[in-house]
C-alpha cells in the first residue's frame, strides 16, 4: 500500500493507500448496507400503527412469556442463520395531557426458544415481498411459548415519549417534556443465533404513550466458531 493519497482519473489502477499509521484506507461508494441488501440478506419490520405500550407486560418487570416487546425477533431453534442486528429505530408520543414516561428503554434476550407461536414475517429488504425469512419480528406481540425468560442486557440509547417517569399533566401553557426519538446502530455488534430472542422493553409502565418502531437485520450461515 502507499502512504497517502493517490489521485487519478477514471480508467486508471492505482494501488491500495493507508494512513500514516499503517491502517488501509476505504471510502462508501454506496449506502452502508447496499451491498448486503443487493444480495438478498436483509430483512426487517415494525409497527404498521402507533402501539399503545401501557401495560406492565411491555416492560422489564416481565419478562417470561408473556412479556411483550415493543419490537423484538426470534430466530427459531431450527434456523440455519445467524440474525446480525444491524440497527433500531423508536419515536413515542404522549397520547393524553395526563401522561407517565416509560422509564427508559431496555433490549432483553433469550436463548433456546423453539415454540413461539406468534409474530410476523419480516419484510425483504430488496423485493419488499414478505417471503425469503424464516425468523419472525414482534411488533407489540406477545412472546406465547417462550421457553427460557428473557435476560435484560443492558439500556438502549432509544427513546420517545415523556422523560418523567411519573405522573405528569402537560398543558398548553406548560407542555410536558419529550424525550428525543431515533435509531440505535448495532453495525453487526448483536447477534441472535438460532433459539434466540431480542426484544426491547420498557423501564416502568407508561400511561398515556403510544410508539412506532422497526428493527433491521441481516442473515447469514451459522457458521461454528473457529
Amino acid at each position: 500500500m502507499k502512504v497517502g493519497s493517490d489521485w487519478g482519473g477514471a480508467g486508471t489502477f492505482k494501488p491500495f493507500t493507508s494512513a500514516i499509521s499503517g491502517a488501509q484506507r476505504s471510502a462508501n461508494a454506496h449506502g452502508m448496507f447496499m451491498d448486503a441488501t443487493l444480495a438478498g440478506r436483509v430483512y426487517g419490520g415494525g409497527t404498521g400503527t402507533l402501539l399503545a405500550i401501557n401495560n406492565a407486560t411491555f416492560t422489564v418487570a416481565t419478562l417470561g412469556a408473556t412479556a411483550t416487546p415493543i419490537i423484538g425477533v426470534w430466530n427459531p431453534l431450527s434456523s440455519p442463520f445467524n440474525l446480525i442486528i444491524l440497527q433500531a429505530s423508536l419515536a413515542g408520543v404522549m397520547t393524553a395531557a395526563t401522561s407517565t414516561g416509560p422509564g427508559g428503554f431496555f433490549w432483553a434476550a433469550s436463548r433456546s426458544n423453539d415454540a413461539l407461536t406468534l409474530g410476523s414475517l419480516p419484510f425483504h429488504r430488496r423485493t419488499l415481498a414478505a417471503l425469503g425469512s424464516i425468523a419472525k419480528f414482534f411488533p407489540g406481540t406477545a412472546l406465547t411459548g417462550l421457553t427460557n425468560n428473557l435476560v435484560v442486557l443492558g439500556g438502549s440509547s432509544l427513546g420517545g415519549g415523556s422523560a418523567m417517569n411519573y405522573s405528569n399533566v402537560g398543558t398548553a401553557a406548560g407542555a410536558a417534556t419529550q424525550m428525543v426519538a431515533g435509531v440505535e446502530y448495532f453495525d453487526g455488534s448483536l447477534i441472535v443465533p438460532p433459539g434466540g430472542v431480542l426484544a426491547l422493553l420498557c423501564g416502568t409502565t407508561p400511561v398515556a404513550h403510544s410508539v412506532a418502531s422497526s428493527i433491521l437485520w441481516e442473515e447469514l450461515p451459522a457458521l461454528a466458531s473457529v
